[in-house]
């Protein structure tokens, strides 16, 4: 394991900043909150930390409209606080990654400013500008993907902007050489300032076709999904140039060493996979979000980790999601039971795990009134808003749950007495404590944090809600059971031999030894290694 580079053997935890902890009252996370619960952190056992967006912007969308990529916005504090941050965090020995947002900026960025002021301006090209149509309207059928128009006319130049978000999100033009220096020296910037890596945002759109050619319809749209669907997506995005603009950033990264570059990809797998690259020169680990619509059942999950595996290129490392900043929480899928079975597959499949800040503590989507929404995109097209599952983290049973001294920008949850993590921390029966013994033991067990998969399950008992697998290193096997169902049902392990319980979802049965049919209660994941390797 010494041999292993820390993005592959290390979980990686997001912090959405507005949302983890405040230290000045006003309602809103900030840095110098995160750095107040670093020690939380490496007692839970992750490795690296992601950071949401918390660069100067004007807030349209939370950050991700940046408006000087190379500072602190005054709401989350400053680049001394952000420095004191990666200091405390690598004293630690916890990684820090950063939110890249390249396809676009703010609409009151300096660049944009410059690039419509006139058709002749040196920065015109920055940015993607196109004529009307011969009526008027906009250059082709393109939309929004928070729904709407995705073009803007500028009165001042009669042409057109392009926004694949927010009209006051314009995308940049990455075909420009100077854009891509520009970005590249951003990357320096912070890379300078000691991170460990970045998480692209939206890595899949940063080339659009040269020639703007309507999407065609989608056959598959029905009206209650977001607009952006009713198109497929093939010209506004995913283009095969990008692979190169991807292959432009790693190779900065490794100007400073060993830095991972993620980048955030909503693709089918053999789509997703070519953004590891040729030659694997491309995005070190194209997350993958599979998990969040594949349908939680045995059968379906044990198919999907197979077709991924089968997709990986040689040498490309798996990467595993269960929930984020824009997908409702997992809680919310699954339930409250399953989702300890979701917490155990999550940090025993291989490949590195990302978990999403309050899901150690069982959070789940908290409902927000309509007067209280948040997210332009709710605003937009009500009902696909991401507000509930950004809430703040909950940390003890005080006023607003310790996260601020001030009123919240979103509502706690409900039970945030109960559900928080000064209840949980001590309770052997936590969804926090599970998190912490499933962490803990990647960490004790290579066959865990680097090891092969194998699935063990057979066609009945995956049938029967079970999938079972192994993981090996070297000597060591461990494998995995988990009941995707709620029944009790029995697993036969190999004759002749005897397992020992390192953990359960459920507490109280760790340790105990196992010969014979082994019992599964519902809802119920069992890791076990051979006894006599122990």
């Amino acid at each position: 394991m010494s041999d292993t580079v820390w993005w592959k053997s290390g979980t990686v935890y997001q912090i959405y900043p507005r949302s983890f902890q405040d230290s000045n009252g006003d309602g809103v996370g900030d840095l110098r909150g995160i750095t107040a619960r670093l020690d939380y952190l490496a007692w839970l056992g992750v490795d690296a930390i992601w950071i949401s967006p918390f660069y100067t912007s004007p807030m349209a969308d939370f950050g991700y409209d940046v408006s000087d990529y190379c500072d602190v916005d005054p709401l989350y504090g400053t680049l001394d606080d952000f420095d004191a941050l990666v200091a405390e965090a690598h004293r630690r020995k916890l990684r820090v990654i950063l939110d890249f947002v390249p396809n676009h900026t703010s609409i009151a960025h300096p660049w944009f400013s410059e690039s419509r002021a006139s058709r002749e301006n040196p920065k015109r090209d920055w940015y993607i500008w196109r004529d009307p149509t011969p009526d008027g309207g906009p250059p082709n059928n393109w939309v929004s993907n928070f729904g709407g128009p995705a073009w803007s006319r500028d009165e001042t130049t009669g042409q057109y902007y392009y926004h694949a978000f927010l009209r006051e999100q314009p995308d940049l033009n990455w075909r420009n050489p100077a854009v891509r220096e520009a970005m590249h020296d951003v990357l320096r910037f912070w890379l300078a300032r000691g991170v460990d890596g970045f998480r692209v945002d939206v890595i899949w759109h940063l080339i659009k076709d040269e020639g703007f050619r309507d999407n065609p319809l989608n056959p598959a749209f029905v009206p209650d999904l977001p607009e952006i669907n009713r198109f497929d997506q093939i010209y506004s995005c995913d283009r095969p140039e990008v692979f190169d603009v991807v292959a432009g950033m790693r190779s900065v990264l490794r100007e400073f060493g060993e830095r991972v570059l993620i980048g955030e990809i909503y693709l089918p797998i053999e789509r997703l996979v070519a953004y590891y690259g040729e030659d694997l020169a491309g995005a070190d680990l194209p997350f993958n979000f599979q998990l969040l619509s594949t349908p939680w059942q045995a059968e379906s999950v044990a198919a999907l980790v197979e077709e991924y595996e089968a997709a990986l290129p040689e040498g490309g490392w798996p990467n595993w999601v269960l929930g984020n900043h824009d997908r409702p929480r997992i809680v919310d899928r699954v339930g409250e039971a399953q989702a300890r079975v979701a917490a155990m597959l999550l940090l025993t499949l291989r490949g590195t795990p990302t978990l999403y800040y309050g899901d150690e503590i069982g959070l789940g989507n908290v409902q927000i009134p309509s007067d209280r929404a948040q997210d332009p995109w709710e605003r937009n097209e009500p009902g696909h808003g991401r507000d509930p599952e950004r809430t703040p983290m909950q940390w003890e049973d005080a006023p607003h749950a310790g996260f601020s001294t001030g009123e919240p920008w979103l509502p706690l949850s409900a039970d945030c007495a109960r559900r928080n993590v000064d209840e949980m921390r001590d309770s052997s029966g936590s969804i926090l404590t599970l998190h912490r013994r499933l962490l803990h033991l990647r960490r004790d067990h290579a066959a865990l944090s680097v090891g092969s998969y194998r699935t063990v399950s057979s066609p009945a008992e995956l049938a029967h809600d079970l999938l079972i697998y192994e993981r090996s290193e070297g000597s060591e096997t461990v494998r995995v059971v988990l009941n995707f169902g709620d029944q009790e049902r029995q697993h036969a392990l190999p004759d002749g031999t005897r397992w020992k319980v390192l953990l359960s979802s459920r507490s109280g049965r760790s340790g105990a030894v196992e010969i014979g049919d082994l019992s599964i209660g519902p809802s119920e994941g069992l890791i076990l290694t051979p006894l006599e390797a122990n």
